[in-house]
């Protein structure tokens, strides 16, 4: 919100205190100021001048020589170059000695051979915006009203002598949207009264009576609805007044009309449009919703596809305008304008939020209807705006308004107790004092003890609760003078909790392995969100009932494909040697429309592929494989301290390889699966040959110990016998390490295969595993004739339950 400080002065009373100084109490009460602007650039000597003659230069086809009365006893001969330039206009001249913008100083001076004794300015070369002003005065000088003094300096004339605050509003400050709420606060912290302008309408027109009906039909969305109907306009500039604090503002200034509405908008913070009486039907306003594809025209010349959750305006047979946003093309104030409908009204903040989503289209007004101003504002506002047009465009207002009142917002009443609000406060304020502060807000209460009954004007909407009138005590007394108090009451070391810690070591594990975290969306394209298989049930995405677009439209079920893309985006720049993982949740609903909640289960998923170790002069590149990434896994779990680890061959997971891809099962619990991702999958995504895991997250925490302490070096010596067997090719390497180490006794301490070898010599079907066994008993040495009766029974068992042969 742009505040024009002229402007403000109107409402209250500011003397004595700067531009600055203003700023600063402001955004120490809250309302932070983000820029001072001071619209005089360093312009200086420059008057209103009246050109009484104009001839062509003699040298020169694209200047003019003209003679201009400044007010001075002599005539001011200066050489002009814009095509707009005429005799009897009065125009911005700068004097010799004169200053404009960027330190240029105006001095005597020949151009072509003609002199020329100072310069007739543009709007840009006193330093205005004129990206607000028509066209043809952005391309020539700046013409000026005929009824202007000459002499005049201009900076007052064109408001150059204004500074503008800008303001840096939270969601909640609405009220101070418009000038009157700014000025409601200003008046507060200055302690200091509101001076409200009239709003006498002289009501000199015909009846409305039969002339104007209104009837909302959506009544969730629209509570209230007013119209005047305002006869004999004559549309034309506003006044140079008005353009000023219009432009001050940003707004581009139009005629007298729509900028009087602009203008009341921004004086009352409530959202007004004016439509050609003409052009709507009988007089008869119709506030309803859309019908699904139904489209308008609106005043920027675009059409618009509707929706039945947006509002319209219409005449009962046709829309006329989008509510809340725009007004429609069919219905614009124009030239032959003569009889305009004047449009005041509260309408939801939720469907006005939505219409201006979905269309992409924000406005001034929509911005306001959006944050919920002041609901009793319709009237004030539309009977203020009917005075202005019947002053400054000629109208005559017709006897009475069209109204339809659905609910209209009562001022809200909230108890104050001075106990509560020293207490958060920390300060020992008397009844006195937080009275004064409410009536410096103007806020009325009534005393009851130490209690104060307080009512809220509906100008402040995000006053609901005690503590949001204590917020407001707390501003006006001021920051800096509430004490400084040590908290009490009873100390809680902090610390993190069990998952907080092991999703942390998570991390640390991952990352010291020399994977890279990566965070992704947790939305998803309907398209790639069961490319590969999820870790829990199969189930269908959840749509978003407010996609930001098509590609983040469903909640995921899955991380990997969102890794998948990460290697893509990588791979494409270059980036080929990768290794992510990524902690994230995934949300699963069997509900085709969600009546509860999706459950969420933290996942565990990682990539990798390229090199793991690329290429050197006294080494190979070694690519990623699946062992690597199961070593990593395992290590993973073993610093957990998760015990009873599988992994089981596993062939019909989706978008996996079949091969080479294995499911993890820890403690008998399926927790995922890890392996090579299908190659069509990865042609799919554009990568080249790439392994994953994808874990419950959620079991990992459950089952972690994390029991891993100090552990002594043995004092005793270990026994190792090896064993290599043939068995069938079904049988698992793991089926066997399993057989071991349930049958070995409790002397062994570990299991290690480092050797498979497949050859029909062997046997049709066949393969030998060799396996390594260690064992060791940590309170004395053991004998061989003891190792051999423990690895003996280790050969029977395979012999029995796997069929073992020992290979010769």
């Amino acid at each position: 919100m742009k505040v024009s400080y002229n402007w403000l002065a109107q409402y209250v009373d500011v003397s004595g205190i700067t531009p600055e100084e203003l700023a600063e109490k402001l955004t120490r009460s809250g309302v932070e100021v983000d820029a001072v602007e001071h619209l005089n650039k360093g312009v200086t000597d420059v008057v209103v001048g009246y050109v009484t003659k104009k001839e062509k230069h003699p040298d020169a086809d694209k200047l003019n020589v003209c003679q201009v009365d400044v007010g001075g006893e002599e005539l001011l001969q200066i050489v002009c170059g814009a095509k707009n330039v005429e005799a009897g206009q009065k125009v911005p001249v700068a004097v010799v000695g004169a200053k404009l913008p960027g330190d240029f100083k105006i001095k005597k001076a020949k151009l072509r051979g003609v002199a020329s004794n100072g310069m007739i300015c543009s709007a840009k070369e006193l330093g205005i915006n004129d990206k607000l002003m028509p066209k043809e005065i952005q391309e020539g000088i700046l013409v000026l009203p005929e009824d202007l003094e000459v002499g005049q300096p201009i900076q007052p004339i064109l408001g150059l002598d204004d500074v503008v605050l800008e303001l840096g509003l939270t969601p909640n400050r609405s009220d101070c949207l418009s000038m009157m709420g700014v000025a409601y606060e200003v008046a507060a912290i200055l302690d200091r009264d509101v001076k409200l302008p009239e709003g006498n309408v002289p009501e000199n027109g015909p009846s409305i009576e039969g002339k104007v009906e209104v009837n909302i039909e959506a009544p969730e969305h629209c509570h209230r609805y007013m119209a005047r109907m305002i006869s004999g306009i004559k549309l034309a500039p506003s006044p140079l007044w008005m353009q000023n604090r219009l432009m001050a503002a940003g707004v581009r200034p139009i005629n007298n009309v729509v900028d009087i509405t602009n203008y009341v908008m921004l004086e009352t913070g409530q959202p007004l449009h004016a439509f050609d009486y003409a052009k709507v039907d009988n007089g008869h306003i119709v506030v309803r919703l859309a019908k699904s594809g139904e489209t308008i025209v609106t005043l920027d010349d675009a059409e618009r596809t509707l929706d039945e959750e947006m509002l319209l305006i219409t005449d009962g047979t046709k829309a006329i305008g989008v509510a809340g946003v725009m007004g429609g093309a069919n219905s614009e104030v124009t030239g032959a304008t003569d009889t305009i409908l004047l449009e005041s009204a509260h309408f939801a903040g939720s469907s006005i939020r939505k219409t201006a989503r979905k269309l992409g289209l924000r406005s001034e007004a929509s911005l306001r209807f959006e944050k919920e101003v002041n609901p009793q504002a319709v009237e004030q506002a539309l009977d203020r705006a009917a005075a202005l047009i019947a002053e400054l465009a000629n109208g005559q207002v017709s006897q009475g308004k069209a109204d339809q009142a659905l609910s209209i917002p009562k001022e809200k009443q909230v108890d104050l107790h001075l106990s509560r609000l020293n207490g958060l406060l920390g300060t020992d304020l008397q009844l006195k004092d937080a009275t004064t502060i409410l009536e410096r807000l103007k806020f009325t209460y009534v005393t009851e003890g130490e209690t104060l009954k307080v009512t809220v004007p509906t100008r402040r909407q995000d006053i609901t609760r005690e503590v949001d009138v204590i917020e407001e005590v707390a501003r006006l007394y001021g920051y800096d003078h509430i004490p400084t108090t040590m908290p009490y009451g009873d100390n809680t070391q902090g610390m993190l909790t069990r998952e907080q810690m092991l999703r942390r070591t998570i991390r640390q594990v991952l990352n010291g392995a020399g994977l890279d975290e990566v965070s992704a969306y947790s939305f998803t394209h309907p398209d790639i969100a069961h490319d590969l298989a999820t870790v829990y049930r199969e189930t269908k995405p959840i749509p978003l009932a407010m996609p930001m677009s098509e590609e983040r439209s469903v909640l995921r079920v899955n991380l990997l494909p969102h890794l998948l893309e990460t290697a893509a985006y990588n791979n494409n720049r270059k980036e080929r040697d990768l290794a992510l993982f990524e902690i994230g949740k995934v949300f699963l609903s069997d509900e085709e429309t969600l009546s509860k909640l999706p459950e969420e289960h933290l996942t565990l998923g990682g990539l990798l592929t390229g090199n793991w170790v690329g290429p050197h002069w006294q080494q190979k590149a070694e690519p990623v494989d699946f062992y690597l990434v199961k070593g990593i896994l395992d290590v993973l779990l073993n610093r957990l301290g998760i015990t009873g680890i599988e992994y089981r061959p596993a062939k019909d997971i989706k978008g996996m390889h079949p091969g080479r891809t294995a499911q993890v099962i820890l403690q008998g619990k399926g927790a995922g699966y890890v392996g090579q991702v299908h190659p069509a999958t990865q042609q799919k995504y554009d990568v080249d040959e790439t392994y994953v895991f994808q874990l419950d997250a959620d079991l990992l925490i459950e089952l972690a110990t994390m029991h891993q302490g100090m552990i002594p070096l043995p004092k005793y010596p270990a026994i190792s016998r090896d064993i290599a067997v043939v068995v069938d090719r079904g049988i698992s390497a793991g089926d066997l390490q399993k057989v071991i180490e349930t049958s070995a006794g409790e002397w062994l301490e570990s299991v290690r295969i480092f050797d498979v070898y497949v050859d029909d010599r062997l046997g049709e079907n066949k393969k030998s595993v060799a396996l390594s066994c260690t064992y060791r008993d940590p309170e004395r040495t053991l004998t061989d004739e003891e190792v051999q009766a423990a690895h003996s029974k280790v050969v029977e068992t395979l012999a029995a339950e796997c069929g073992a042969e020992l290979r010769g």
